[in-house]
């Protein structure tokens, strides 16, 4: 299976999936994606210029929205989810977030080397701060104002007087300029590049105001300015006044802008971050009640077996789970017992889409009537219980658990885009939001798999001689393609089931870098896959979905979908001028996608698991939009007073 991860925001990118799930490759619905703040998945939209969209005010404002207005007006205090009152103090004893097992670099904008964990997040402030409670709103930090031109075609930012680097510099327009001409360049990720390719340039306008320039008139192209990580010129400074190139700057601590200052370094196995004492955003509305931990370490493990076994030890103080299995049946052990190791579920908004995906070149699954009848042979809810300890969900759309997920029957909005394709739709994109086949009494896998049958007939595909046939005598069968152990537990119970219908499937496991090359080629009849969730649908659809994605080597659209319907509402997404519209367009979308069968839906974990010391708190408060568990719990966690925790631990 492919896990996905936003490692920037414009596109999402297959990556490999996190270690803890190779043992249980079938439990996995997520690895742990970590963006930074600067990538959150809300930063999946990118809009073409179109000259439909609205013109915005050209006022200053300490925070901006993608759509409508933010959430929190100009005087608010602090985010929902932030606890003010929680203490900072104490020490934050984490396990890696990814699959490195060391480090070598202080550097996490470059291509080579592996950098310290998370350095970018602890290190670098962004100029503006998001919120995890609303679709795509950013709040003053080392920016506090921005003017968006009316015809959205520059944002100019004006540097907070009071905004310092960890060496006491003040930060200037010019310090702006130079961290987003050298992330654009070519000694940086590439990544940073493609991230802020909306960015035509960076201009200083003065020594406290810096004005970005478009390449196209696009709705989040402020926000994105916005997500600019900052640091100063003097990073890697010689005695003698030069500075060496940026890509040879790997191992001198970083002069950033962020709340942590490099702590220790044992070895490249352990690293601590302290906080910064002189910090100068810690009292901002959208930095209070965040960065609580006075020390942050980080233990970097060889295998998932030493990294839980050293939580149960009580040697790290937090755990997030990734496998059901090992949720259902681990955490267990004297320290949970007596009460100093806890367990908990916290509700995680927003699903990825992870499923079977058909390659529509195949000429066996271009009748949707096929694809229907395939999908009627995985039974989830016999895995989700035997298999899963229950603690699945069936996923039934693409946007699952946000508000552009279609539901019910169509709206008179919805039916306004999709009546002129009637006559090229399947006739239930226009009744209720089907629900994908279950074995739920009264339904059972015998009724699901005689519905395939008739279905399977009905595209010319009838048993006989031990096999489904068409009328030449051809068997059916196909090929699913994975690249990881473990993932067998959820893909032959599937091909069992398709036996008895009389399909001849098999299961091909290949290593990861030709199973990506395979991909990327479009090579494979079905293979699993995870597509990242964006908060706001965006251009991702493009390449997922779009019929020109479709011929492109390396594009997402691994299913070869070619729909001018798809195409046009992909478009009608990307052109909306309001949150109203936008949804619309993607309740439309979802109906098609769903109801053309292009991929069986599996299933998503609707909490993060985490375990952890009763020495740590969190906030009563949860975001309220997706985030990710990790970094919740380093920006907004914090230490008990340790009288509480010692007399609760008897």
């Amino acid at each position: 299976m492919k896990l996905v991860k936003l490692q920037f925001p414009r596109i999402a990118r297959a990556t490999r999936p996190h270690p803890a799930e190779a043992h249980a490759q079938a439990d996995t619905v997520r690895a742990p994606q970590r963006p930074r703040r600067w990538l959150v998945p809300a930063l999946a939209a990118m809009f073409a210029a179109l000259g439909g969209l609205s013109a915005l005010p050209a006022l200053a404002k300490s925070a901006i929205a993608q759509y409508d207005e933010p959430k929190y007006p100009p005087n608010f205090t602090h985010f929902d989810y932030a606890d003010v009152n929680a203490p900072r103090s104490g020490v934050l004893n984490f396990q890696n977030y990814n699959e490195a097992q060391s480090y070598d670099s202080l550097n996490p904008f470059l291509v080579r080397g592996s950098p310290a964990p998370d350095i970018q997040n602890l290190m670098f402030d962004t100029l503006m701060q998001r919120s995890w409670d609303e679709q795509a709103s950013e709040y003053a930090l080392i920016a506090d104002d921005v003017e968006v031109a009316p015809d959205l075609s520059s944002a100019t930012f004006h540097i907070n007087p009071a905004a310092r680097f960890s060496n006491g510099d003040p930060i200037t327009a010019a310090d702006v300029k130079y961290s987003f001409d050298t992330l654009t360049s070519p000694q940086a990720s590439p990544l940073f590049n493609t991230q802020f390719a909306v960015i035509k340039r960076a201009v200083v306008v003065d020594r406290s105001t810096v004005r970005f320039e478009f390449r196209n008139a696009e709705r989040d192209a402020p926000l994105i300015a916005g997500d600019l990580p900052i640091f100063s010129p003097k990073w890697g400074m010689r005695a003698d006044g030069t500075r060496p190139p940026f890509d040879q700057i790997a191992i001198e601590p970083p002069i950033a802008s962020g709340a942590y200052l490099l702590d220790q370094r044992k070895n490249d196995h352990t690293v601590s971050y302290r906080r910064n004492p002189n910090y100068w955003a810690a009292n901002l509305p959208s930095h209070r009640g965040m960065f609580n931990f006075e020390r942050i370490v980080f233990k970097l493990y060889l295998d998932q077996y030493t990294m839980l076994e050293s939580f149960k030890a009580g040697d790290t103080d937090v755990r997030v789970e990734y496998s059901s299995t090992q949720w259902a049946r681990k955490y267990v052990g004297k320290n949970f017992k007596n009460g100093l190791l806890k367990r908990g579920e916290f509700p995680d908004n927003g699903a990825q889409m992870q499923g079977f995906l058909y390659n529509l070149r195949r000429p066996q699954f271009q009748d949707i009537r096929v694809r229907q009848a395939l999908a009627m042979a995985f039974d989830y809810d016999w895995m989700n219980r035997m298999m899963f300890y229950g603690q699945y969900v069936r996923l039934e759309s693409y946007f699952q658990d946000s508000p552009f997920s279609a539901t019910g029957m169509p709206s008179q909005q919805e039916l306004a885009l999709l009546e002129p394709y009637r006559s090229s739709l399947p006739a239930s994109v226009f009744g209720p939001m089907i629900k994908q086949a279950d074995t739920i009494e009264p339904h059972t896998l015998r009724d699901n798999l005689r519905i395939a049958r008739d279905l399977m007939a009905q595209a010319g595909w009838t048993y006989r001689d031990g096999a489904l046939r068409n009328a030449a005598g051809t068997p059916f069968s196909f090929e699913i393609l994975d690249d990881e152990p473990g993932m067998d537990r959820v893909i032959m119970p599937f091909i069992r089931n398709l036996q008895i219908l009389g399909v001849q499937a098999n299961m091909r496991e290949i290593d990861s870098a030709l199973y990506q090359k395979r991909l990327d080629n479009f090579q494979f009849d079905m293979t699993t896959y995870i597509y990242a969730n964006a908060s706001i649908p965006g251009i991702e659809l493009q390449h997922r979905f779009g019929s020109a994605a479709a011929k492109q080597t390396g594009s997402e659209n691994y299913v070869g979908v070619q729909s001018k319907v798809v195409d046009s509402l992909i478009q009608k997404v990307l052109g909306a001028d309001t949150l109203a519209e936008l949804e619309t367009a993607a309740h439309a979308l979802d109906r098609v996608l769903i109801n053309e069968f292009y991929v069986i839906p599996q299933y998503h974990e609707p909490n993060s698991r985490i375990a952890y010391k009763n020495t740590i708190g969190f906030p009563s408060v949860i975001p309220s939009a997706a985030y990710q568990a990790e970094d919740w719990i380093i920006q907004y966690w914090y230490g008990k007073p340790q009288d509480i925790t010692s007399a609760s631990a008897h």
